[in-house]
């Protein structure tokens, strides 16, 4: 009597990113990314997730301009700035804004500052220099961003340590953060998908 041949099973991508809607009361639109490995449901983190987070924002923020708020941990960020000529702008006390930084750049942040909590923000140009917003952040961390992304493409509070980002934005539902975001994962073998 031979063995039942085993079932062929498709190689699964090494990294999944969960696509869902969070419920943060009636009034607040926002959508959960989390990146996970695949097999194991642990948080991705390192040099892998810094060019996954990178590629996923700048697919998400198209054609819009964007910019990374830092609240906390500024020094660090301004050494990290200066030591790499990046410009960047100090807004109301303790905040510091980096305008539009390329994708190899937004590589480097996500994996420089993996600890830390930061946001990111696109909107239209006119608005990306937000003085109220900025005083807010100072003020508040990203707290600021759930009364001000209404005026924006989106609004992003990331933890990459934790593999997570809340995408905070009237216009980009679950659906549509995928379909930006797909074409620019596929070179990183990400399966995306939207639990239940």
């Amino acid at each position: 009597m031979t063995a039942a041949p085993e079932p062929i099973v498709p190689d699964l991508p090494p990294f999944s990113l969960d696509v869902q809607s969070l419920d943060l009361g009636t009034d607040t639109k926002a959508v959960g990314l989390d990146l996970l490995g695949t097999e194991s449901r642990e948080p991705v983190r390192g040099p892998d997730a810094a060019k996954i987070w990178s590629a996923a924002f700048a697919a998400l923020a198209a054609t819009d301009p964007y910019v990374v708020d830092f609240f906390s941990h500024i020094d660090r960020v301004r050494e990290f700035c200066n030591l790499r000529n990046i410009p960047f702008r100090e807004a109301a006390g303790r905040c510091l804004v980096l305008t539009q930084p390329s994708e190899n750049l937004l590589l480097d942040i996500f994996e420089r500052f993996e600890k830390e909590t930061f946001g990111i923000r696109a909107g239209k140009p006119d608005q990306l220099q937000d003085v109220a917003l900025e005083g807010e952040l100072s003020r508040h961390g990203l707290d600021a961003y759930e009364r001000a992304y209404r005026r924006y493409t989106f609004c992003a509070v990331c933890e990459p340590e934790d593999g997570w980002v809340t995408v905070l934005s009237d216009s980009l539902w679950p659906s549509e953060i995928i379909r930006r975001v797909r074409p620019a994962l596929q070179a990183y073998q990400v399966y995306i998908a939207r639990p239940q």
